[in-house]
């Protein structure tokens, strides 16, 4: 049978690495997981009860295709509650998790060809939809100086059509400040591009509150979901926020593409959003989980990173080491029993000498990780 070229993406390397993982725990070894960039930690209590609560009487049926408006409205508060922005709900979309949200952007906005850039090192998955779609992701190497953050100099002489900015950052955990971020608001209206901001980390922030574009500009698209700060990823339900006169365009393509986001997902949501303590409690173990990695890591011999401002990851430079990160991520499972994701997921050009370490695991799992990889990076040197 014949094959469409847009199947032709590259694999999610840290889902081969979790698979790995899995298959030594198999063999009965005690694997202390820092690849994986999901909480470790379950749904809120009070979401899991007001779920069993709806399905003891309600069908959960099909929602409209832009969401509960319940959930819509409580969103739309969140954004007047944590940035003082007044959003009107009507420009909230639910959707199937950030990555339905990508996919309905990409779609809205973009046709066959057009070009979106994107820093690199960044999310994998970006580049991989944009190439399903038929469209060219551009990469943006970003430098150590602007923290792994594209800036206006590093576009001004690229064509695109869009440009897609994180902040908090997967892999670096770093965040564009009010300026930064006006920066690239600013080139994308001079030429005439559309600016996606992936804000998903939002919520999981150190030293200062992450910006949003929202604050902006009404003229962009902003993506966030459940799964990071509100610890739903299994779940599969997130949120865009979208300018007023491209609502109608993208309700005709999530009615078409998905329906709705699961029923019994957005119930769970509306009330995760009022678990402030079980929330804040999760971001005391990431705060904890931090500075145990930035005390640690440089012990390990792992000395090259900035210290992430939000989410909960270190991007690390392991260039001393290796050049080639995905068999060094493998010994490093092999001999130590820790699982760490190679930086080529994140950067293709220059990856194979920089690995990710996620800190979202409890901390007991975090001090075990960081003294098997003393012990391992005592061999190495």
């Amino acid at each position: 049978m014949r094959n469409s070229r847009r199947g032709a993406v590259d694999p999610f390397i840290v889902m081969d690495v979790m698979e790995a993982a899995r298959q030594a725990e198999a063999d009965g070894r005690r694997i202390v997981h820092m690849e994986v960039g999901q909480p470790g930690t379950a749904a809120p209590k009070g979401a899991q009860a007001a779920l069993a609560e709806a399905m003891g009487d309600d069908a959960l049926g099909y929602t409209v295709a832009l969401g509960l408006p319940a959930l819509r409205a409580r969103i739309a508060q969140l954004y007047g509650d944590w940035y003082g922005v007044d959003l009107d709900p009507a420009r909230v979309v639910v959707t199937s998790g950030s990555s339905g949200a990508f996919l309905l952007a990409f779609t809205a906005l973009f046709d066959a060809g057009d070009r979106v850039a994107i820093g690199a090192p960044g999310y994998p998955s970006y580049r991989q939809i944009l190439k399903a779609l038929s469209l060219q992701p551009i990469d943006v190497p970003s430098v150590p100086e602007n923290r792994l953050q594209p800036v206006p100099d590093d576009l001004q002489a690229m064509g695109f059509e869009g440009l897609m900015v994180a902040s908090p950052a997967n892999p670096t955990g770093t965040m564009l400040d009010r300026s930064a971020m006006g920066a690239l608001i600013d080139l994308c209206r001079e030429k005439n591009a559309a600016f996606i901001s992936d804000e998903i980390y939002h919520g999981i922030e150190y030293e200062a509150k992450a910006v949003t574009a929202l604050e902006l500009t009404d003229d962009c698209y902003v993506i966030n979901s459940f799964s990071k700060y509100f610890s739903m990823t299994g779940w599969r339900v997130g949120w865009m926020v979208v300018p007023q006169d491209h609502v109608r365009k993208v309700e005709r393509l999530a009615q078409n593409m998905f329906i709705c986001a699961p029923h019994a997902s957005q119930v769970a949501a509306l009330a995760a959003m009022e678990c402030h303590e079980e929330l804040e409690a999760n971001m005391a173990v990431y705060r904890a989980n931090r500075q145990l990695m930035i005390e640690g890591l440089p012990k390990a011999g792992f000395d090259k990173f900035a210290p992430p401002d939000g989410a909960f990851y270190f991007y690390v430079d392991v260039s001393d080491y290796t050049d080639d990160s995905r068999a060094f991520a493998r010994w490093i499972l092999d001999e130590a029993g820790v699982a760490v994701t190679p930086g080529l997921d994140f950067d293709p050009v220059r990856g194979a000498t920089t690995l990710r370490f996620s800190y979202a695991r409890a901390t007991e799992d975090i001090a075990e990780g960081l003294a098997r990889l003393g012990t391992f990076m005592s061999k190495v040197r």
